[in-house]
């Protein structure tokens, strides 16, 4: 690997097999050097997590596509025990950039702490790596999990490249450390962008199947609730699903409410609650 190429991390939480994630290598070979680590299997929905319970095993993987070769690794933990490898185990030096995805199906509103794709930008980022969670909206979101082929990411990976080229370029502001980037199912390469807000909506909601016991083995599932009136103009889950625009979203690692931390504590202590 060359000091002189910007390096790129690459992973995912469908797995180092997505198409999605090959997609994204494809997009961004001319912008640098891309390595993939990604899980060995499926991780979606496991957000940050470092279960106790992953094997941590290591293996180097073929990755030829018609762009050419990248080194690619298949990590048996989560999206985030991913960056982990990559960063003191795999990569010869910090990367100048990470990506995660190209994820199938879109990360909304108060559903990103579940995601397994922003769980990894989140862990990348907190590295203080520059960092895009990119995904592509579904036609029908119970394709999530299933490696579709015949999705066309091609799209996305435009988008993905654009953004990664400029955080190659141009630093993020001050209290911003990560992007995440949302491609409508319907976008092309003329499709406007714009920033958007995190919406405070459950996108996701969760359903169980009635007819299960206890004792029986079933998982939670999740589908998709939302209307017009649930959401404001401003965020990602209008700017997407209604407006059928690119939405780019600047996270931070910093989740502290923005409010008046001292004015509150000094009513809450007025309040009685005095120490």
């Amino acid at each position: 690997m060359t000091k002189d190429k910007p390096l790129i991390l690459v992973t995912n939480d469908d797995g180092i097999a997505s198409p999605g994630i090959h997609a994204a290598a494809r997009a961004l070979a001319p912008l640098g050097e891309v390595v993939l680590v990604a899980p060995r299997e499926q991780n979606s929905s496991t957000g940050r997590s470092h279960p106790l319970t992953t094997d941590g095993l290591i293996e180097e993987v073929e990755c030829c596509l018609d762009v050419g070769s990248f080194k690619a690794y298949a990590v048996g933990g989560t999206p985030a025990q991913c960056v982990l490898n990559a960063l003191f185990k795999i990569l010869p030096r910090k990367p100048d950039l990470a990506i995660s995805g190209i994820n199938y199906g879109e990360n909304f509103g108060t559903g990103i702490t579940i995601s397994g794709t922003v769980g990894a930008a989140l862990e990348a980022a907190s590295f203080r790596i520059p960092t895009i969670a990119a995904s592509l909206q579904l036609q029908n979101i119970d394709d999530f999990d299933k490696h579709d082929p015949d999705i066309d990411f091609s799209v996305a990976g435009y988008f993905t490249h654009k953004f990664a080229k400029m955080l190659l370029e141009t630093a993020l502001p001050d209290g911003v450390d990560l992007l995440k980037l949302e491609v409508p199912v319907q976008a092309t390469v003329d499709t406007p962008w714009r920033m958007t807000r995190l919406s405070r909506h459950m996108y996701y909601v969760p359903f169980f199947d009635p007819n299960l016991g206890w004792q029986e083995k079933g998982r939670i599932g999740f589908k998709v609730n939302v209307t017009k009136e649930d959401v404001t103009p401003d965020s990602d889950i209008y700017a997407v699903v209604y407006d059928h625009e690119v939405s780019i979203t600047p996270l931070t690692i910093d989740m502290t409410a923005p409010i008046d931390i001292q004015g509150w504590e000094q009513q809450v202590r007025q309040n009685g609650f005095s120490s």
